[in-house]
Protein backbone atom coordinates (compact mmCIF):
# COMPACT_ATOMS: atom_id res chain seq x y z
CA UNK A 1 0.00 0.00 0.00
CA UNK A 2 1.27 3.46 -0.88
CA UNK A 3 1.53 5.98 1.93
CA UNK A 4 1.65 9.78 1.51
CA UNK A 5 3.77 11.33 4.25
CA UNK A 6 6.60 13.77 4.88
CA UNK A 7 10.32 13.13 4.66
CA UNK A 8 11.74 11.92 7.96
CA UNK A 9 15.10 10.32 7.10
CA UNK A 10 18.23 11.10 5.14
CA UNK A 11 17.67 7.85 3.21
CA UNK A 12 14.38 9.28 1.91
CA UNK A 13 16.23 12.41 0.76
CA UNK A 14 18.76 10.18 -1.02
CA UNK A 15 15.89 8.39 -2.77
CA UNK A 16 14.38 11.73 -3.83
CA UNK A 17 17.76 12.69 -5.28
CA UNK A 18 17.97 9.37 -7.18
CA UNK A 19 14.41 9.73 -8.56
CA UNK A 20 15.20 13.31 -9.54
CA UNK A 21 18.29 12.16 -11.49
CA UNK A 22 16.32 9.41 -13.28
CA UNK A 23 13.80 11.93 -14.63
CA UNK A 24 15.96 14.94 -15.42
CA UNK A 25 15.17 16.55 -18.77
CA UNK A 26 18.60 16.24 -20.39
CA UNK A 27 18.74 12.48 -19.70
CA UNK A 28 15.49 11.62 -21.52
CA UNK A 29 14.67 11.14 -25.19
CA UNK A 30 12.42 13.64 -26.94
CA UNK A 31 9.70 10.98 -27.15
CA UNK A 32 9.94 10.19 -23.44
CA UNK A 33 9.80 13.88 -22.49
CA UNK A 34 6.70 14.30 -24.65
CA UNK A 35 4.89 11.21 -23.34
CA UNK A 36 6.02 11.10 -19.71
CA UNK A 37 7.04 14.63 -18.83
CA UNK A 38 10.28 15.53 -17.09
CA UNK A 39 11.91 17.51 -14.30
CA UNK A 40 14.21 20.40 -15.09
CA UNK A 41 16.25 21.11 -11.96
CA UNK A 42 18.71 18.64 -10.48
CA UNK A 43 18.60 18.87 -6.70
CA UNK A 44 21.81 17.90 -4.94
CA UNK A 45 21.51 15.92 -1.75
CA UNK A 46 22.96 18.89 0.12
CA UNK A 47 20.28 21.22 -1.26
CA UNK A 48 17.54 18.75 -0.34
CA UNK A 49 18.96 18.54 3.19
CA UNK A 50 18.98 22.34 3.54
CA UNK A 51 15.39 22.56 2.31
CA UNK A 52 14.36 19.75 4.68
CA UNK A 53 15.70 21.72 7.64
CA UNK A 54 13.19 24.48 6.81
CA UNK A 55 10.15 22.29 6.05
CA UNK A 56 10.02 18.55 5.27
CA UNK A 57 8.84 17.71 1.76
CA UNK A 58 5.98 15.39 0.89
CA UNK A 59 6.63 11.90 -0.44
CA UNK A 60 4.79 8.82 -1.62
CA UNK A 61 6.23 5.57 -0.30
CA UNK A 62 5.61 1.96 -1.27
CA UNK A 63 7.00 0.19 1.77
CA UNK A 64 10.45 1.72 2.26
CA UNK A 65 10.74 2.91 -1.34
CA UNK A 66 10.12 6.57 -2.23
CA UNK A 67 8.03 6.44 -5.42
CA UNK A 68 7.08 10.11 -5.66
CA UNK A 69 7.86 13.47 -4.16
CA UNK A 70 6.55 17.04 -4.08
CA UNK A 71 9.17 19.37 -2.66
CA UNK A 72 8.07 21.99 -0.14
CA UNK A 73 10.14 25.09 -0.81
CA UNK A 74 9.50 28.15 1.36
CA UNK A 75 10.60 31.46 -0.13
CA UNK A 76 13.30 31.67 2.55
CA UNK A 77 15.12 28.86 0.73
CA UNK A 78 16.05 31.37 -1.99
CA UNK A 79 18.99 32.41 0.23
CA UNK A 80 20.73 29.10 -0.61
CA UNK A 81 18.75 27.87 -3.66
CA UNK A 82 19.86 29.93 -6.71
CA UNK A 83 17.23 28.51 -9.12
CA UNK A 84 14.51 29.42 -6.63
CA UNK A 85 15.92 32.93 -6.29
CA UNK A 86 15.75 33.28 -10.09
CA UNK A 87 12.14 32.07 -10.16
CA UNK A 88 11.14 34.49 -7.41
CA UNK A 89 12.83 37.38 -9.21
CA UNK A 90 10.75 36.59 -12.32
CA UNK A 91 7.52 36.61 -10.32
CA UNK A 92 8.03 39.66 -8.06
CA UNK A 93 5.86 41.89 -10.25
CA UNK A 94 3.24 39.29 -11.17
CA UNK A 95 -0.31 40.33 -10.31
CA UNK A 96 -2.85 37.80 -9.07
CA UNK A 97 -6.41 38.84 -8.28
CA UNK A 98 -5.47 42.53 -8.50
CA UNK A 99 -2.62 42.21 -5.99
CA UNK A 100 1.10 41.58 -6.36
CA UNK A 101 1.84 37.91 -5.84
CA UNK A 102 4.29 38.74 -3.05
CA UNK A 103 1.38 40.21 -1.00
CA UNK A 104 -0.07 36.71 -0.60
CA UNK A 105 1.06 34.15 1.92
CA UNK A 106 2.53 31.56 -0.40
CA UNK A 107 5.24 28.97 -0.68
CA UNK A 108 6.66 27.21 -3.70
CA UNK A 109 6.37 23.60 -4.70
CA UNK A 110 9.94 23.07 -5.85
CA UNK A 111 9.32 20.03 -8.01
CA UNK A 112 7.02 17.04 -8.28
CA UNK A 113 7.97 13.66 -9.68
CA UNK A 114 6.43 10.19 -9.74
CA UNK A 115 8.44 7.04 -10.55
CA UNK A 116 7.52 5.76 -14.01
CA UNK A 117 5.94 2.52 -12.82
CA UNK A 118 3.69 4.44 -10.41
CA UNK A 119 2.33 7.05 -12.83
CA UNK A 120 -1.39 7.30 -13.68
CA UNK A 121 -2.36 5.91 -10.27
CA UNK A 122 -3.51 9.17 -8.68
CA UNK A 123 -0.30 9.90 -6.77
CA UNK A 124 0.17 13.33 -8.34
CA UNK A 125 -3.16 14.50 -6.94
CA UNK A 126 -2.57 12.76 -3.58
CA UNK A 127 0.79 14.48 -3.13
CA UNK A 128 -0.82 17.87 -3.79
CA UNK A 129 -3.79 17.13 -1.54
CA UNK A 130 -1.30 16.41 1.24
CA UNK A 131 0.29 19.82 0.57
CA UNK A 132 -3.14 21.36 1.06
CA UNK A 133 -3.87 19.36 4.22
CA UNK A 134 -0.58 20.35 5.83
CA UNK A 135 -0.19 23.95 4.71
CA UNK A 136 -3.55 25.54 3.83
CA UNK A 137 -3.97 27.08 7.30
CA UNK A 138 -0.67 28.95 7.01
CA UNK A 139 -0.68 29.87 3.31
CA UNK A 140 -3.12 31.33 0.78
CA UNK A 141 -1.42 29.90 -2.29
CA UNK A 142 0.88 27.22 -3.54
CA UNK A 143 2.98 28.47 -6.46
CA UNK A 144 5.12 26.57 -8.92
CA UNK A 145 6.23 26.84 -12.51
CA UNK A 146 5.89 24.39 -15.36
CA UNK A 147 7.94 24.32 -18.54
CA UNK A 148 5.66 25.25 -21.45
CA UNK A 149 7.14 22.25 -23.29
CA UNK A 150 5.94 19.87 -20.55
CA UNK A 151 2.31 19.48 -21.62
CA UNK A 152 1.74 16.41 -19.42
CA UNK A 153 2.73 18.34 -16.29
CA UNK A 154 0.68 21.39 -17.29
CA UNK A 155 -2.46 19.24 -17.75
CA UNK A 156 -1.86 17.45 -14.45
CA UNK A 157 -1.48 20.76 -12.58
CA UNK A 158 -4.66 22.14 -14.14
CA UNK A 159 -6.53 18.97 -13.13
CA UNK A 160 -5.49 19.56 -9.49
CA UNK A 161 -6.77 23.15 -9.69
CA UNK A 162 -3.73 25.24 -10.62
CA UNK A 163 -4.21 28.30 -12.82
CA UNK A 164 -1.56 29.87 -15.05
CA UNK A 165 -1.05 33.50 -14.05
CA UNK A 166 2.16 34.43 -15.87
CA UNK A 167 4.54 33.14 -18.54
CA UNK A 168 8.19 34.15 -18.89
CA UNK A 169 11.37 32.98 -20.58
CA UNK A 170 14.74 32.63 -18.91
CA UNK A 171 18.07 31.37 -20.25
CA UNK A 172 16.94 27.74 -20.01
CA UNK A 173 13.27 27.55 -20.93
CA UNK A 174 9.86 29.19 -21.11
CA UNK A 175 7.77 28.83 -17.92
CA UNK A 176 4.14 29.03 -16.90
CA UNK A 177 3.83 30.31 -13.35
CA UNK A 178 0.85 28.46 -11.87
CA UNK A 179 -0.97 28.98 -8.58
CA UNK A 180 -3.35 26.87 -6.54
CA UNK A 181 -5.49 28.92 -4.20
CA UNK A 182 -6.07 27.07 -0.93
CA UNK A 183 -8.82 29.19 0.58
Amino acid sequence: MIEITTVSTNNELEQIHALNKENIKHGLSAEEKQEQGFVTWLYSLELLQQMHKLVPSIIAKDGDKVVGYALVTPREASSFHPDLATMISHTEKVIYKDKPLHDFRYYIMGQICIAKEYRSKGLFNKLYQHHKTLHSNDFDLLVTEVSTSNARSQRAHEKVGFTTIHTYRDADDEWNVVVWQFN
